[in-house]
């Protein structure tokens, strides 16, 4: 799982959480107006992030389509993708239960 951080400033909010997650550097990129900072399981987000602060949680998975077929068989909805980003392909998903979630399929190294 990624835990989602909201956060003012990015560069103010990395030293935390360098030091939490026990690494020196965070993978750096931008989705539409927000920018994001991957630091071990945290995902700091910056910016507009008003549309993407409903998401419960984002969790990792190893095959979308396993995502895909559960959701289909029990009445979740797909809300956006499956499409590819800077960390794999996503995908948002609305559960029965009204839950909202982010999936990312981590794509292999090379």
């Amino acid at each position: 799982m990624i835990v989602r951080v909201f956060v003012d400033d990015l560069d103010a909010a990395l030293p935390l959480y360098f030091r939490l997650a026990g690494v020196s550097e965070a993978k750096r990129f931008e989705f539409g107006e927000v920018q994001l900072a991957g630091v071990g399981s945290f995902l700091l987000l910056s910016g507009n992030t008003a549309p993407y602060r409903d998401r419960v949680a984002t969790l990792v998975v190893a095959e979308m389509e396993q995502v895909i077929a559960a959701l289909q068989d029990t009445g979740g909805t797909i809300l956006d993708g499956p499409s590819p980003t800077p960390n794999g392909n996503r995908l948002i998903a609305r559960h029965p239960d009204g839950s909202v979630f982010e999936y990312i399929e981590k794509v292999p190294a090379p």
